[in-house]
């Protein structure tokens, strides 16, 4: 089932997620998630975003691989994200390591704006799968900064919350739009300042 996608301006968005009772049944959750994502061109989604504040996030970075590679590193990097999908139930970052970089983030909950964030090339993490199997994983390049984003939402944080403060400022008009459901998407979203007529 498709879900709607909450936009910027809704309050879950800004609250730290609850850890999940371990081995709940969030099966469901899970499906209707990637369901959502997918229906979206997302390559991950938080519950938060769904309405749900619970530390679950999915990610799925295969559209990322069928990007033209324009060094071989990055051919490297995309062959990484083919097979590149993940459930991180009651996630914790332990580690970010290395040089920070840029690249241009967007998120679903806030349509049609990418701005450059800076995040450490290198993670460790430990999670639960979705068969409640725990992991402790490094991960670096574009898929620790597939996980970093996601992580964000389920501590409250949008990745608009880490650009030049200067930038967020010239932003907030076209922010205030996209909480009032002034913004054109081709999904489907729950507006929290929307004007119901």
């Amino acid at each position: 089932m498709v879900l709607p996608i909450v936009a910027y301006g809704d309050l879950v968005l800004k609250k730290k997620a609850e850890d999940l009772p371990l081995r709940s049944d969030v099966s469901d959750l899970i499906a209707n998630m990637f369901e959502t994502m997918y229906e979206a061109n997302g390559v991950g989604l938080a519950a938060p975003q769904v309405g749900k504040s619970v530390r679950l996030f999915i990610v799925d970075a295969s559209p990322f691989s069928e990007d033209e590679p324009e060094t071989e590193e990055e051919a490297e990097e995309m062959e990484k994200l083919k097979n590149f999908k993940k459930v991180f139930i009651n996630a914790l970052i332990e580690k970010e390591a290395g040089d920070e970089w840029a690249f241009k983030e967007g998120c679903l909950s806030i349509p049609t704006i990418r701005e450059e964030v800076y995040r450490k090339e290198k993670i460790r993490i430990t999670y639960y799968d979705e068969n409640w199997k725990k992991h402790t994983d490094e991960f670096d390049g574009f898929s620790a900064r597939i996980i970093q984003h996601e992580y964000d939402h389920i501590e409250g944080i949008l990745f608009t919350d880490k650009i030049n403060p200067l930038r967020k400022r010239l932003l907030k008009g076209k922010l205030t739009d996209i909480s009032k459901g002034d913004v054109k998407v081709d999904y489907k979203m729950r507006f929290p300042a929307k004007k119901h007529k």
